[in-house]
């Protein structure tokens, strides 16, 4: 741009001084006004996080713990001797190994998470975050399309044995109401 100078000073014209100000107000005036569009996504990643963390703590790891300690023993101890429940024992080692790696990553991840939770800056690691949702996917494909059926197959030769692992987990997942003082 051109801008005339004064004759007396030769410094730019007063007015063109304007000009250059309100170049540079619009321009910073258009980010601003770019801001509406960015809150939103930025409240979604916070609320997923957040979600993420409740989720995981509440649904994953009780998840995990209602299979080692009701599931996996009681197909184990209603397998066939023999090949059918050295094939059980090593699915279920497999999984209980899959669990510990999934909630390795899952540690490795959660300071961040908090913080984007929070709002603030964080230096999340995409690559593990993405490594994470691999390795629950594949190991949740393993189990519906290899153990559970397994599973069912072996449970359900004895009623008793799908009744009581029914009932052991509905048992541990009612709330109990308070005790009356």
């Amino acid at each position: 741009m051109n801008t005339p100078a004064n004759e007396v000073t030769g410094t730019p014209a007063p007015l063109t001084t304007f000009t250059d100000c309100h170049v540079g107000i619009l321009r910073r005036l258009q980010s601003l006004d770019a801001l509406p569009a960015l809150l939103e996504p930025a409240a979604q990643a916070r609320q997923i996080a957040a979600d993420s963390l409740a989720f995981f703590r509440e649904a994953i790891f009780e998840h995990h713990l209602d299979e080692e300690r009701d599931l996996f023993p009681a197909v184990l101890a209603s397998a066939q001797p023999g090949a059918e429940r050295e094939r059980v024992q090593g699915m279920t080692e497999r999984l209980t190994r899959e669990h510990r790696a999934i909630e390795t990553l899952w540690k490795g991840l959660e300071k961040a998470l908090k913080r984007v939770g929070k709002g603030q800056d964080a230096d999340l690691d995409v690559d593990e975050l993405h490594q994470l949702v691999s390795a629950y996917a594949a190991h949740a494909g393993y189990e519906e399309t290899e153990f559970l059926p397994l599973s069912e197959t072996i449970l359900n030769r004895n009623s008793n044995h799908m009744a009581a692992l029914g009932l052991s987990l509905h048992m541990k997942h009612v709330r109990q109401p308070a005790a009356y003082i």
